[in-house]
């Protein structure tokens, strides 16, 4: 499982849960400003994507053992997690999974579980999404078959995919991406998490549409829910609805926002994530960069 880690060794750790598809190399604040924050990022592909291989089955609350195994091998026995999009439940599992170690969770855009009692889940959903996860109900061949062609694509030329997006998303999205430093790691991200494939994303999807393995109820730290009031890929109803479960959890839904806003106000979310009590144990020094536990 391939690893990154970010700024200061002496920062508060902090999980960042890439979105779908998606990397380690995902969009976060540069170096200098995590040292400001406190933070020590750290972040790694979920099993089929980048440099993990793949895990067929996984479910979300997997990615849990993950985070647990990479903190034993850092040597952290306390920190934060942050999820973005498809990263968003799998962050919730770390929080329902590690109770004792998990200080605060924060969920950006995401999505809640496709049985969701009476949630409409494809409510204001753009037609790609709708499509990708009817097809997963309905057809795991023809679903493979199709990411694996967006995939063979993003990876000779991550600009397609960001195109194919982009005649997707609002206005406020678009604006977002115009920003080269923001599209020029969302191509990065893009191209390292499919360039094996699109496996990683294939059991994303399928893990989001069976049961996610672990319960609500488990979360017990801080929790803050946070979402663009305009999000057409996972729209905002969804957190509204994990807010009624996780009654405990902060919910800011931001006006004029959507689903790439949650780039722009991360900085924000990790000075959140850091204004809690973390000891992170006493592990080993280790320089920054790519590693695997």
């Amino acid at each position: 499982m391939l690893v990154a880690v970010s700024s200061a060794e002496t920062g508060i750790p902090v999980f960042l849960l890439h979105g779908t598809p998606g990397s380690r190399s995902g969009p976060r604040p540069r170096s200098d400003k995590l040292y400001m924050l406190g933070i020590r990022l750290i972040s790694y592909d979920r099993p089929g994507y980048g440099g993990s291989s793949r895990h067929p089955g996984r479910s979300v609350a997997d990615a849990a053992d993950d985070v647990r195994a990479i903190a034993d091998a850092l040597g952290l026995d306390r920190f934060a997690v942050v999820g973005r999009s498809g990263g968003a439940p799998h962050a919730l599992a770390c929080a329902a999974r590690m109770p004792d170690r998990v200080t605060r969770t924060a969920a950006l855009v995401g999505l809640a579980p496709a049985n969701a009692e009476g949630l409409d889940w494809y409510d204001g959903m753009t037609d790609g999404n709708v499509q990708e996860y009817t097809t997963a109900e309905a057809d795991l061949v023809a679903l493979t078959e199709q990411l694996h062609e967006r995939a063979r694509r993003t990876a000779d030329d991550p600009d397609w995919f960001l195109d194919f997006l982009r005649d997707q998303m609002t206005e406020a999205d678009k604006r977002v991406v115009r920003g080269l430093p923001i599209r020029r790691q969302l191509l990065h991200s893009y191209r390292e998490a499919l360039r094996c494939g699109p496996y990683g994303w294939v059991d994303d999807v399928l893990a989001f549409g069976k049961d996610w393995g672990f319960d609500f109820a488990d979360i017990t730290g801080p929790v803050l829910l946070w979402h663009g009031a305009e999000d057409n890929f996972s729209p905002a109803g969804h957190t509204r609805w994990l807010a009624r479960q996780i009654p405990h959890a902060e919910v800011r839904v931001q006006l004029r926002t959507a689903h790439f806003g949650a780039l722009e106000v991360l900085p924000e979310i990790l000075s959140w994530l850091a204004s809690g009590p973390v000891h992170s144990g006493d592990g080993p020094r280790r320089s920054a960069g790519d590693r695997r536990p």
